[in-house]
């Protein structure tokens, strides 16, 4: 079964490293790019390094971001010398961030940098960027626009989110490997990932929308789990910025966000009181234990999901 996840963070490395467990080669994760930033004059892509590592078996589980046994002997040079080090970059993550800053100045394409990456790091899946434009999540607070790592790592998601937008988007285009990728899939999955800002830009991509319905219409199952479990995120700002956003933060919330895309949608145990409102909106939903504690836990979690997308699953 080739499977197309669409992914941002934690929860969707997450879940890539289970869908990985069961599908293996077969599996493409289109990530998210609008949290990518320009830093110390390296790009630096945390959403696709987190996948990544995550695939690479190398990430460290207890940050949740980053890799693990990192030294971080440059962060304490850089802050000696007054300079910027609130985002902290590990010695060992800041090889990936120059190699690739490298690459990309020398006319590659981020597509070719990333599939480069994910050889280096032998991973058997694919990890593709949503796009090779460059688009640039930002938020309204009442401080004004801020860029998407100012507010999450620099303001510590603080600051009520009023508003978001994609800086660029509009000249960004899905790249010919995420529209094969979308075209042979035989499921698709949405990541529990905030889908406001992190499955948000994939989907605002033009043309990306018409290659997911394309897809739903050849009869493709596209299985949406939420990131919202008893009305909270697990991790990150996803409730607070879906409350503040004018949206209800809870498991029948997100699937109104993806009434029309997805066909089934995952919940937890823990909202299964919701079933009947999520089918009400032409979404079969699913109930399952979705906390993805572990490595088994992950591979049980993508277990589900594939079952949802109609595959059997030993």
């Amino acid at each position: 079964m080739k499977v197309v996840e669409l992914a941002g963070g934690v929860g969707g490395a997450k879940l890539a490293e289970g869908l990985a467990a069961h599908v293996g080669a077969d599996l493409t994760v289109v990530v998210n790019t609008g949290d990518d930033l320009e830093l110390h004059g390296l790009s630096i892509w945390p959403d696709h390094d987190t996948v990544a590592y995550t695939l690479a078996g190398v990430d460290d589980e207890v940050r949740g971001w980053g890799l693990r046994d990192e030294t971080w002997t440059v962060m304490e040079g850089l802050s000696a010398l007054g300079d910027t080090s609130w985002f902290r970059l590990g010695d060992r993550d800041l090889a990936t961030h120059l190699w690739r800053t490298d690459r990309l100045r020398t006319g590659a394409r981020p597509t070719d940098v990333a599939l480069e990456l994910g050889a280096a790091l032998r991973i058997g899946s694919t990890i593709l960027p949503m796009t090779d434009e460059p688009v640039r999540t930002e938020v309204l607070t009442d401080d004004g626009w801020l860029e998407f790592q100012e507010y999450f790592v620099r303001r510590h998601q603080e600051p009520e989110v009023r508003e978001v937008r994609f800086r660029g988007i509009e000249a960004a285009r899905p790249t010919p490997e995420v529209l094969a990728a979308i075209d042979a899939a035989d499921a698709i999955v949405i990541a529990p990932s905030n889908p406001i800002v992190s499955i948000g830009p994939i989907l605002a991509v033009p043309g990306m929308a018409s290659a997911l319905a394309a897809a739903r219409e050849r009869g493709v199952p596209v299985v949406a789990v939420s990131g919202i479990i008893g009305g909270k995120a697990l991790k990150g700002p996803a409730d607070r910025m879906l409350t503040s956003l004018g949206h209800e933060s809870s498991a029948l919330g997100v699937a109104r966000l993806y009434a029309g895309l997805a066909t089934a949608f995952v919940v937890d145990a823990a909202d299964a009181d919701a079933t009947s409102s999520i089918a009400r909106l032409g979404v079969r939903p699913v109930v399952a234990d979705t906390i993805m504690s572990d490595d088994a836990a992950r591979a049980r979690v993508a277990g589900e999901v594939l079952r949802a997308a109609g595959a059997t699953v030993a």
